[in-house]
């Protein structure tokens, strides 16, 4: 069965990408022709859009979220045996590994009187927004699997990302601008790369589009010199029908991935400066952002840290004006929170680079009315251990390792029921004891909240029908508002 597309492209003897584009806004059908995926939704969606904002690393649940004053008290004390039995860790020698302490303090903020750490203040002050899970667990232990797990529902490379499958599922919104956006504040550098954000085995135009930081959005989006419209509108059209020609013999979709690309690129070149260009926020806008605030010095540099209060504040303000534009997904991504060491000097480095921006975003996105719809999701691959790590060779016992069996994110906005804390776990947060929610079961409630139902979001890979969730997962009906 063909789609739209394919009947102009294929039967049409190469109808030129921007001549496409041109009849296709004349006669109101553009978003038809180009939206791609399912053609419906499930059920009635109570999200439109959402802001993945994912701090790759694993950020301290006990330093941030999940508040312990036991660990102060086995400060130093070795846990049970039938704890440690058949754990895994990255680094830490279990065997004369000990319990570290925190230095944080909590307290209660909201109405709702969710307890968070001296670190995240201004998140604090969205407490009556958020939803803030404190069970989750996940099946791996290690960044790139774990990367990969929270941002394609599997340890292994290739499955289409969150991103893409919404992009699948419900199409573009935006005649000028991609329908899947990342944007990237790199400190390290993110382990698992574009395999987070890409479109795996679905066609390629659902992979997320990386925006750069500084200048055009995208590189090679401006024409080179002595290159004007028309010369452009003739190469552009010249490329499509040779693309059309070829798909017409093929009928590989990703030529029409191609063709869409091309045509989008074009009308980026008229969309893209003007969404950079930030001299139409107010300064109460900037200044609530924190886009030109004063970045504290930290001794020894910061891992993942270092230069980017701007950066990060300047991304976080951009995924509203990108989703004002109609994107339906904007990543964003800060690395890293891989605190192996010097966790009381780097962590709170990093949670004053994020901290307000983030809060802002929240706030700024419901003054516009804009959060009713918009999913705000804030979470990362694991958390870290009650244990200092004490990796062999390392005289100094300042960081905690990996820990997959219970950490936190939180959400707000699109369909969640804030100020709310779900899920318990232990004394030292290192087993969930009331609530667990998987990795599956966060997906499976993020597409329920865009009106699909998990199991029925599917493509045929291979032979299989593959779906985000894999082979299990469940709605997690305490988070729906």
């Amino acid at each position: 069965m063909y789609s739209r597309r394919k009947f102009l492209t294929q039967t049409c003897g190469g109808v030129g990408g921007l001549a496409l584009t041109q009849l296709l806004n004349t006669d109101g059908l553009l978003a038809a022709a180009s939206a791609g995926g399912m053609g419906g939704t499930h059920h009635k969606a109570k999200a439109k859009n959402i802001i993945y904002i994912y701090l790759e690393g694993g950020p301290s649940q006990m330093d941030l979220y999940d508040p312990k004053p036991m660990l102060n008290r086995l400060d130093g004390q070795a846990l049970p045996e039938s704890m440690l039995k058949n754990m895994r860790f990255a680094f830490l020698s279990k065997e004369s590994a000990r319990i570290m302490g925190t230095p944080r303090t909590f307290k209660p903020h909201g109405q709702c009187g969710m307890e968070l750490s001296d670190l995240i203040p201004h998140i604090g002050s969205i407490a009556d927004d958020i939803c803030l899970v404190r069970s989750m667990h996940t099946d791996q232990f290690n960044h790139v699997p774990g990367q990969l797990l929270m941002n394609t529902g599997s340890a292994i490379s290739g499955r289409p990302s969150i991103g893409s499958w919404l992009s699948y599922g419900l199409g573009s919104a935006s005649k000028n601008l991609p329908e899947f956006v990342v944007l990237i504040t790199v400190g390290r550098g993110v382990p698992g790369g574009s395999a987070s954000w890409s479109s795996g085995f679905l066609p390629s135009k659902y992979s997320g589009v990386m925006f750069r930081n500084d200048g055009a959005p995208v590189l090679n989006l401006e024409n080179p010199a002595r290159i004007n419209a028309a010369m452009q509108k003739r190469t552009i059209e010249g490329v499509a029908q040779m693309n059309a020609l070829r798909n017409a013999e093929v009928r590989d979709p990703e030529i029409e991935s191609r063709i869409a690309a091309y045509e989008l690129a074009f009308r980026m070149q008229t969309a893209g400066p003007e969404l950079m260009d930030l001299s139409g926020e107010s300064k109460e806008t900037l200044d609530m952002y924190g886009v030109n605030r004063q970045e504290p010095k930290i001794e020894g540099g910061s891992l993942g840290g270092v230069g980017l209060f701007g950066t990060f504040a300047r991304n976080c303000l951009m995924s509203r004006r990108l989703i004002e534009r109609g994107v339906r997904v904007v990543q964003v991504i800060h690395a890293s929170w891989d605190h192996h060491s010097r966790i009381n000097t780097e962590l709170p480095h990093n949670c004053a680079l994020v901290d307000q921006p983030i809060a802002a975003l929240v706030k700024d996105l419901k003054q516009r009315g804009l959060l009713e719809d918009t999913l705000v999701v804030c979470g990362s691959e694991f958390g870290r251990t009650a244990l200092g790590e004490n990796r062999p060779g390392n005289r100094s016992v300042t960081g905690r390792d990996h820990h997959p069996n219970a950490f936190s994110i939180w959400l707000a906005g699109g369909g969640i029921k804030g100020g709310q804390v779900i899920g318990e776990t232990d004394d030292i947060a290192w087993n969930v004891t009331k609530d667990p929610v998987h990795v599956h079961d966060l997906h499976a409630t993020l597409l329920h909240l865009f009106g699909f139902d998990h199991t029925r979001l599917t493509y045929r890979f291979q032979g299989r029908d593959f779906r985000l969730t894999d082979v299990h997962g469940h709605v997690v009906k305490k988070m729906l508002a």
